[in-house]
């Protein structure tokens, strides 16, 4: 029988872990209410997605930064706004092909990752001084490939490449788009049926695990969101293209971070850092990496904002850093480092994508969504304080 101080742990460690969901659950309820239901309209569901996806991309690479110690990359609105110049001018002013502007793009992404993670990792000089830097100097080069002009992009293929929606002929020619509700019930399916195998595998490996109860009843939820979801994006114009990026990209971070020892590695340079160079692991290697792979993204989403809009400007992605940054903390990632997950950053995107959509269809002007944006990321940074405090981690 629990004691009453086990019941308490018991109920600080569920709220510590849930806090995040239940607030997003809170928030998009009082929303929903506000908007007179139009924040759960179809097109508004599916805009969400697309309207947040960058954020989604770029808190996943702003997590592996976090993860070495609260290190953040200031730098990645503007390397967003000079990879998008520079994907307008190379597409619409100089008649490259779409495919070779994208790998072109992705590649200057990378360079910019692998210039500041040198100086980081190898020389040594703080993040927030280099992306401080880079912030200034590819704002810059971004304007000037622009010439200081917005440049249209009006390609297809490049379009279609990152927004078109996935309408199979034969099957999405009526009003519901079946491919989503398809996809939705065989996503479901895969959360109910990896629950079940992960739960026999802890158990042959004598693990520790939740009861079955509170893993069913997890995946089960899961399920019915999902399902929802994609039911809802059936009566609208079914799943974009953006979602596929987006869930891809999530879903590969969420298996290098959660199940390589690789992944762990950003974890233990966080948590310790002397302990893990004695361990044998090259802590500078892994700066490196984690800068290097938030350039990739940065030309990443570049491109995916880019074609979202449809034209570049001098002032594309400014502040954008901001939220993915909020998206980390907010999520659940520690502001001293060596914790936190893609799950997290993705509860925490999706908080501030239904904050910043309920307030635009209340015709709340933008000043008061920073106003909220910012007293929300204050508020989760004092619970992870307080709350690692309380549990002997701060």
């Amino acid at each position: 029988m629990k004691t009453n101080s086990q019941s308490s742990t018991a109920l600080f460690e569920f709220l510590r872990k849930y806090t995040m969901v239940i607030a997003l659950v809170v928030v998009f309820i009082l929303f929903a209410f506000l908007t007179d239901g139009r924040l759960v309209y179809a097109q508004n569901l599916s805009n969400l997605m697309l309207q947040n996806g960058y954020v989604l991309v770029m808190a996943c690479g702003m997590l592996l930064c976090i993860l070495t110690g609260g290190n953040i990359d200031l730098s990645i609105g503007s390397v967003i706004c000079m990879v998008g110049g520079l994907a307008a001018v190379t597409i619409s002013d100089m008649s490259m092909n779409p495919i070779l502007a994208i790998v072109l793009c992705l590649a200057v992404g990378l360079l910019v990752g692998v210039w500041q993670g040198y100086w980081i990792g190898y020389v040594r000089i703080p993040p927030f001084i280099t992306t401080l830097g880079g912030m200034f100097i590819f704002r810059g080069l971004g304007r000037l490939v622009l010439d200081n002009q917005t440049v249209a992009i009006q390609d297809s293929t490049f379009l279609n490449i990152f927004t078109a929606y996935i309408n199979i002929p034969g099957l999405d020619d009526g009003d519901t788009v079946l491919s989503a509700l398809i996809v939705g019930v065989v996503a479901a399916v895969y959360v109910i049926l990896n629950t079940v195998k992960n739960r026999r595998e802890r158990a042959k490996k004598g693990y520790r695990q939740n009861s079955a109860a509170a893993d069913y009843l997890k995946a089960v939820i899961i399920a019915a969101l999902i399902l929802a979801y994609c039911y809802m994006l059936s009566q609208y114009r079914g799943i974009s293209v953006m979602l596929v990026w987006v869930v891809a990209i999530c879903l590969i971070y969420n298996f290098i971070t959660a199940k390589t020892a690789f992944g762990r590695y950003f974890y233990a340079v966080g948590g310790n850092e002397k302990a893990t160079q004695l361990s044998g692991i090259n802590t500078n290697k892994i700066y490196f990496i984690a800068y290097a792979n938030m350039g990739l993204l940065a030309g990443l989403c570049g491109l995916l904002n880019a074609a979202r809009v449809g034209s570049v400007n001098g002032n594309t992605g400014t502040s954008f850093e901001m939220d993915a940054i909020g998206a980390c903390f907010i999520g659940g990632a520690s502001a001293y480092g060596g914790s936190g997950t893609i799950g997290g950053v993705v509860i925490g995107a999706l908080l501030l994508g239904v904050i910043n959509m309920g307030m635009s269809i209340m015709g709340i002007g933008d000043s008061w969504q920073y106003v909220v944006k910012g007293g929300v990321l204050l508020l989760a940074v004092i619970f992870d304080v307080v709350t690692s405090r309380k549990s002997g981690k701060g």
